[in-house]
Parts: C-alpha cells; sequence; structure tokens
C-alpha cells in the first residue's frame, strides 16, 4: 500500500484508530477508502458499487459504536468491505476473494469484527434478532446493527425477521435504499419534511417535548397526546400508513447516506432512542468514482464477464423461442442480467417477471403460471434455488406442474466460494420424484434441451456452469454431429478400455486430462460424459450398453454433493443391472464428499474438493493395482 497516496487511511490499523481520529479527518478517511477499493477491487475483483456507496455509513458506525463489543451484519456481505478495512483487514485486502484470503462476504471464523457469516440475501435482521434476544436473555447492553440494501429488502426473510422484533430490543436496522425507492414521496412537501423530520433541531425538539410536555400540570399530558396524534395524523396522510412504525418500531429518516455528518447525528441518535429502530438512508451507487457513478449496474461486480457464456446463450435461445411461442415466460429473482434475461426483458416485458429476492416465491409464481397454462421459464443460480426446495416439492412437483427451472452457475465458485458452490442441485432435485434434471455440456446441446422442454408435461431442470462453450468438449464428444440427449462417448474399441471415466458438466475437462495422463502411460482409458442425469434408469442402460465387459476401473466424476448424487444413484442402478460389472472393488465415485470445499491453499476449486484429474489419476492406480503410479502430475 502506498503511505503518501492513503495520507489517512495509512493511520488506520485498528478499528480504535478509527474511533480516535479526528472529526475533521474523517472525510478525507472516507475518500481514502474509496481510492483504495478502487485500486485492489480493479484488481482482485469483487463488489465495486455498492461499497463506493457505504463508506460513510460504515466509517460512521465504526466511530458511534464499539465494535466488536456492539455488532453489526451486513446482509448478503457482499457490501461490507469497507467494514474489512476499518476493522482489521486492511493489510489483507489485497488477498480478497483468493485462496487463503480474506473472504468476499462477512465470515464468522475469519474475524472477531464478522459476528456473522453471509453470502445470501435477507438474512441479516434474523441473525442480528437473535443476537439482540441473547443480549436482552443475558442482561448485556450490546447494540446490534443490521445493515441491508433496498434490494435485500425485497426478501420475505426481512419482513418475517420484522413481525417478530421486540420493540425494546437493543437492536438498529439500517436501510440503505441505493436504487429504488422504498418511501412514497410526494412532491416537495413531502420532501421537505423527510428532511425536517432527520434534523438535528427536529429530533432535539422531539425528545425535549417527550420528556418535559407531559410533566406540565393538568394540561401536559393531553396536550402531548393530541400533539402526537395530529403528527401522525398529518405523517400518514402524505406518506401513507407507515410500514414500520405499523409493526411497533420506531423509524428515523430518510437521510442522505453519503453526509458523513448526517449519519453520524443520525446513528447517535439511535442510541439515545431505548429500543428496537429502523434507519432509513439514501446512498449513491458508485459513489466518489465516475464511471461506476455513471453505471452503477456494469462495476456491481467487477470481473464479471457475462458475455458469451451459457446464461447469455439461453437468454438468446429463449427470446428466439418466444417469438414463436407467446405462452413463454421468464422468471428471475433479482439477477436479470447474471441469468442472461436482459434481451428477453426488452423484447417480451409483459412476459417477464423480476420477482425480487424471493426465489421461494419465484418458483410457485411460476408454478402458478404453468398451471394456467403458461411455460414458465425460472433462471436461478443453483447456490439460491436452494432457498425454494420447500415449493419445488409442494408446488411444482407433486402436482407435476411443467415448470422449467434454469439452474445457472451449477458448478464450484472459485472467487466467491463455498456460500456461492452451485454444487447441492443435483442431490436435492435427485431425490424429488417426476423431476427431470438435464446437464448440457455445450450451447448446441442446451439449444436442443430448450428447444424440448417447450413441449415438457413434467418438472425438469436444466443446470450449467458459468462458462462459454468449449471447443475441446466439442471436437471430441460432437465431432459426427452427435445429438443424443443422455450420453456421449470419446473412445471407440469399448473392450479395450480398462479404465473407464463417468461424468457430467464442466469438470468433464478433468476427466479428459486424466485420461490422457493414462493412455499416455499405454492405459487404455475412455470417458462417458453424461447429459441427461435423471431418470437414472436410463442413463444406466445407456452406460450399461458401452461398459466393457470387465472394466479394470469404473469411476465417476462429479462436481457436486456425493450423498444423493448423480453418481451414487447411477451407480446403484447400474449395480441393479449389471452387478457383476459393477462391483464394488473396482468402481469409485470422486465427488464433493460431505465438505464445503473452502479453499486454504494456492491450488484449484477442483483439488481443494478432491475431484481434480490427479486424483482421478491415484483412484485408477488404485482400483486397478497395477497401473504405475502416474508422473508429472498436473495442476
Amino acid at each position: 500500500m502506498d503511505s503518501k497516496k492513503y495520507t489517512v487511511l495509512d493511520k488506520i490499523n485498528c478499528n480504535a484508530d478509527v474511533r480516535a481520529l479526528p472529526h475533521d479527518e474523517v472525510k478525507t478517511l472516507c475518500s481514502d477508502v474509496r481510492e483504495f477499493l478502487v485500486d485492489n477491487v480493479t484488481k482482485t475483483g469483487g463488489h465495486l458499487a455498492s461499497n463506493l456507496g457505504i463508506v460513510e455509513l460504515t466509517a460512521a458506525i465504526h466511530r458511534v459504536f464499539d465494535l466488536p463489543h456492539d455488532r453489526v451484519v451486513f446482509d448478503v456481505g457482499h457490501q461490507s468491505y469497507v467494514h474489512k478495512i476499518l476493522s482489521d483487514r486492511k493489510d489483507a485486502f489485497s488477498t480478497l476473494r483468493r485462496a487463503g484470503g480474506i473472504s468476499g462476504f462477512e465470515k464468522l471464523r475469519e474475524s472477531e469484527f464478522d459476528c456473522f457469516g453471509t453470502g445470501h440475501a435477507s438474512t441479516s435482521v434474523s441473525a442480528a434478532l437473535g443476537y439482540a434476544e441473547a443480549d436482552r436473555i443475558n442482561g448485556r447492553d450490546n447494540y446490534t446493527i443490521a445493515v441491508l440494501g433496498d434490494g435485500a429488502f425485497t426478501g420475505g426473510m426481512i419482513h418475517e425477521a420484522l413481525n417478530n422484533c421486540d420493540k425494546k430490543l437493543r437492536l438498529i436496522v439500517i436501510l440503505n435504499e441505493n436504487e429504488m425507492s422504498i418511501s412514497r414521496n410526494t412532491g416537495a412537501l413531502a420532501k421537505q419534511i423527510s428532511k425536517t423530520r432527520a434534523s438535528k433541531g427536529y429530533l432535539r425538539f422531539k425528545r425535549r417535548t417527550s420528556s418535559v410536555l407531559p410533566k406540565v400540570p393538568l394540561i401536559g399530558k393531553p396536550l402531548f397526546k393530541f400533539m402526537r396524534r395530529l403528527k401522525r395524523a398529518a405523517k400518514h396522510a402524505i406518506y401513507g400508513a407507515s410500514y414500520f412504525e405499523g409493526l411497533g418500531l420506531k423509524y428515523l429518516g430518510p437521510i442522505d447516506g453519503n453526509d458523513y455528518d448526517s449519519v453520524e447525528h443520525l446513528l447517535q441518535e439511535a442510541k439515545r432512542i431505548d429500543g428496537c429502530v429502523i434507519l432509513h438512508v439514501r446512498t449513491k451507487k458508485g459513489k466518489g468514482y465516475a464511471p461506476a457513478e455513471t453505471d452503477p449496474s456494469s462495476y456491481h461486480y467487477v470481473g464479471s464477464d457475462y458475455s458469451g457464456n451459457f446464461s447469455e446463450h439461453f437468454g438468446n435461445t429463449l427470446v428466439e423461442l418466444a417469438k414463436k411461442d407467446d405462452k413463454i415466460c421468464a422468471i428471475t429473482a433479482a439477477m436479470q442480467d447474471g441469468v442472461g434475461l436482459t434481451r428477453f426483458a426488452n423484447e417480451f416485458p409483459d412476459r417477464f417477471f423480476d420477482v425480487g429476492i424471493a426465489e421461494e416465491h419465484a418458483v410457485t409464481f411460476a408454478a402458478g403460471l404453468a398451471a394456467a397454462g403458461m411455460k414458465p421459464y425460472a433462471a436461478i443460480y443453483s447456490t439460491f434455488l436452494q432457498r425454494s426446495y420447500d415449493s419445488i416439492v409442494h408446488d411444482v412437483a407433486l402436482q407435476k406442474l411443467p415448470v422449467r427451472l434454469i439452474v445457472d452457475r451449477a458448478s464450484l465458485a472459485d472467487g466467491d466460494g463455498a456460500t456461492h458452490h452451485g454444487i447441492m442441485d443435483v442431490s436435492f432435485l435427485s431425490a424429488i420424484p417426476n423431476m427431470c434434471v438435464f446437464a448440457p455440456a455445450t450451447f448446441a446441446s442446451l439449444d436442443r434441451f430448450l428447444a424440448a422442454s417447450t413441449e415438457t408435461s413434467v418438472p425438469l431442470a436444466i443446470r450449467y456452469p458459468n462458462m462459454k462453450d468449449d471447443a475441446r468438449i466439442n471436437e471430441i464428444f460432437f465431432k459426427d454431429g452427435d445429438t443424443d440427449t443422455v450420453a456421449h462417448k470419446d473412445f471407440e474399441n469399448v473392450q479395450s478400455n480398462r479404465v473407464v471415466i463417468i461424468t457430467y458438466g464442466r469438470i468433464v475437462t478433468e476427466a479428459l486430462t486424466a485420461a490422457e495422463k493414462l493412455r499416455a502411460q499405454g492405459i487404455e482409458c475412455g470417458v462417458i460424459l453424461l447429459e441427461t442425469l435423471k431418470p437414472y434408469s436410463i442413463v444406466a442402460k445407456r452406460v450399461a450398453e458401452w461398459l466393457p465387459a470387465s472394466p479394470a476401473a469404473v469411476i465417476f466424476l462429479e462436481e457436486g454433493i456425493k450423498n444423493g448424487g448423480a453418481g451414487m444413484l447411477t451407480f446403484e442402478k447400474l449395480r441393479e443391472r449389471h452387478g457383476a460389472i459393477m462391483a464394488n472393488k473396482n468402481t469409485q465415485i470422486l465427488a464433493v464428499d460431505d465438505t464445503f470445499a473452502i479453499r486454504t491453499q494456492d491450488e484449484s476449486i477442483f483439488r481443494t474438493a478432491k475431484i481434480s484429474a490427479n486424483d482421478v489419476l491415484r483412484a485408477a492406480v488404485h482400483l486397478t493395482a497395477t497401473l504405475k503410479k502416474p508422473q508429472n502430475e498436473v495442476q
């Protein structure tokens, strides 16, 4: 770090330094932090625009509250970078999102300043409420602060938690509005009242009125009650019924969240209120960095490239299908760009639905569309699809409704880490009756599955990783124009293959590398690529047709969780039909086995999960017993 560049930030080595900083240096600190963020995040990748917008708010939290005695939970956690810099991780910030480095989200065991692990949206208030109730039970005087954006506010868990907030708790919920309007503001008068209600004079007058007026003999209490009713009537006439105060919670704001003095003043006021309080601030995404201010969407996540990947191809194909079929609808849970549906949204706005961060609702909503005769495609990241499990079981599969689940980012997440690994979906979808699961390996395969899905009568899932079309996969498995939708093989002489690797998805490249290494040692090896994962009876039938009579080793390689995964269920079906061939002694499943695959070293994520090409080689050696230990292991 260039100490001459960050004149004030260079003085900050811990949270105590932030609290001790003279007030007249705080604005310079905020400027330094923004420059530091741009310098680092543009190199490491990560969430930039939201963190640039929350600098003043985070600095004020660190100065007003006694962290980590008091606690703060940032919803999703992608906007916790400033918090990390100002607590104890400034010098480690260059390791952001790297193996063994600091996480791009709050992580419980990374620092005492991270009181709760995050990564998925709308969990902050529930977690903070748990802390606040624990403090009440144990007689502690801690403050707990939850910071959430207006995007997270669309998630149902936030409202479930608010509904359970005891107004006497030392809980402060900060709603950071940085994109869409939450409050109903009507004209200049409403704006002026918002400004007045958050001003120092108003708050001071409110405190004095509340404490002094009721003590005036005879008329004090009646007058105070009359003024309070009059104020509420006037406020509700302008704003409509106050959602938060309707829940019995105090509400302050909205204020300019990028005005440090206003933010610090509002936080001090929140501490003086005896009970749960909602603070409403408005910040500007990308604040202080012109490119991000102009186009915050593009700078939401630096380092992401959605062009040319499966997501974009899915979106383009769905547009072409929708031109011919007016029953096709598309649904996303606040991830329009990420899942490739921007073009669809522009061309078919009446058939496009962004339901906000509400995956459970997205799936049941899709079920309703399907029941009404529409053809819904719900595109959701694999890691977020976990949140909709009950809806898939109860509202889709049980009723056998033709909902098309598009499972994006279905793979290990190299940068974001365990919170975003897409490795559970095959296992949990496989356990659901009536569900079909497909894993197209190329763009052409994806097109075939999408075209066929328009006429489906059952629920199905089409899953794919975050990658572009791979020429190697096309050349090896589809060189003869193979259009099979079940499986493909890269070998001709079946009986000569002593080792057979069965796999699906992105990790087929590791299988091919392992096969090349084995062949280099004179060991014949074939690879079977699955594109249909369920129904397993169909998969087992095709694989059985290709297996040699007496293979030395059959290895199932899976970039997914082992328990209940495709390997386990496919092998079970194969043993039912071909027990002699699939003896336990010469078969092995290499999958993510009872771990969250958290990288702690500078190694590939496949190696961390023990499903790399090297792991396949070692398994082959173990199973055959006649193979020599492979030389020159790949990384």
